[in-house]
């Protein structure tokens, strides 16, 4: 499975991931074909950046109905965010808040098991109330880890909707590059800063709000700057919000590059203790599926492997077949294996070992 950007799209190509209206109406499915141009061009007016498309000979990965309802949820919820964001700056007042943030924390805020977190699709358009969404859930499933309470959880996950919504003054073409211009910075932090006033004007009588959202892309902000980071005492949310908000903007699909992984969205902030709190970080990585069985992944030796097993104390040392000798590894087991780790996940879903054979014979092999 890899992306494909809307203008490289081809008949032909089978699409990997589901498409739902803002309603939650499934408009095409996986393993769905695009047929002729005419397809392509009916996708290409629901403003996406591109698709998820499956390789010629690529089994239909698994999906289970936990996956197809997180998706759903998304695309409904993020045309919701949208609304009310508007809402918010037109009239300086909430409206519907309350109900987006109790239907975020009724679905992901009190989960038994972890989940697996998909990055959805975005476009330029859609791509602050998508990041507000998928940030919201992150707060919710990490805050329910760290078992805060109920109205901490409710506080931070309010605070995650409206984080960006001073964003929306920018121009949101910039949201789909992982660089902007050093100008654009400076636009964008006073564009930021309004955001954070109004955030405090709609919760005037809880300045938490505010202030979870500022501390929060400060600690991001500052981050060169190790004698700022020492002084900062921010609060629990903030620490939260800044865990979630970078780990969705890093793993998400950008238009100019892929995204980072998981694996290495993790590493960087485990290294960076100073900014991400260990405590948030843990509850992340104990809050969503990392390196599942059936992952592919490239170790830091350039072998190429399969996890077979996670380790739930050692997350980032799982179990691994490696796919040259068949050896079985426990990564976990760093008095023998110090020196070896996962570098990275496998870009495709290599798994064409296994050849799916009625999509050969339609491509007239």
């Amino acid at each position: 499975m890899r992306f494909i950007r809307l203008e490289e799209l081809k008949p032909g190509m089978r699409i990997a991931r589901p498409i739902f209206s803002k309603k939650g109406v499934m408009l095409y499915d996986r393993a769905t074909v695009l047929k002729d141009t005419q397809s392509i061009q009916n996708i290409k007016s629901f403003g996406l950046i591109g698709l998820f498309i499956l390789e010629p000979a690529e089994p239909v990965p698994p999906f289970t109905d936990e996956d197809r309802e997180f998706e759903r949820f998304q695309t409904m919820m993020a045309f919701q965010i949208q609304d009310e964001m508007a809402t918010c700056r037109r009239s300086r007042k909430t409206d519907k808040i309350s109900m987006i943030v109790d239907s975020i924390v009724r679905e992901y805020g009190n989960k038994r098991d972890k989940i697996t977190f998909i990055q959805g699709l975005r476009s330029t358009d859609d791509y602050i109330f998508k990041h507000s969404l998928n940030v919201a859930i992150l707060c919710a499933l990490i805050s329910h880890t760290m078992l805060v309470s109920l109205q901490d959880q409710q506080e931070v996950v309010t605070a995650a909707v409206l984080h960006d919504i001073g964003k929306l003054d920018m121009d949101q073409k910039i949201f789909a590059e992982r660089e902007i211009s050093a100008e654009d910075r400076i636009r964008l932090l006073h564009s930021e800063l309004g955001g954070f006033d109004l955030i405090g004007e709609l919760f005037s009588a809880n300045p938490n709000m505010k202030r979870i959202c500022a501390q929060a892309q400060h600690m991001i902000d500052v981050q060169d700057n190790v004698e700022e980071l020492k002084r900062m005492k921010p609060v629990v949310g903030a620490k939260i919000l800044a865990v979630a908000d970078t780990y969705d903007t890093d793993t998400a699909v950008r238009m100019d590059q892929p995204p980072l992984s998981e694996v290495l969205t993790l590493r960087k902030m485990i290294e960076r203790s100073d900014i991400y709190d260990p405590t948030v970080v843990d509850a992340l990585m104990h809050s969503i599926n990392i390196l599942s069985p059936g992952t592919s992944v490239e170790l830091s030796n350039g072998e190429k492997a399969l996890v077979i097993r996670t380790n739930p104390d050692k997350l980032l040392w799982p179990v691994v077949l490696t796919f040259g000798n068949n050896e079985i590894i426990d990564l976990s087991d760093r008095d023998t294996y110090d020196d070896l780790d996962i570098s990275d996940i496998m870009k495709t879903m290599d798994n064409r070992h296994v050849i799916d054979q009625d999509a050969l014979k339609k491509l007239g092999f």
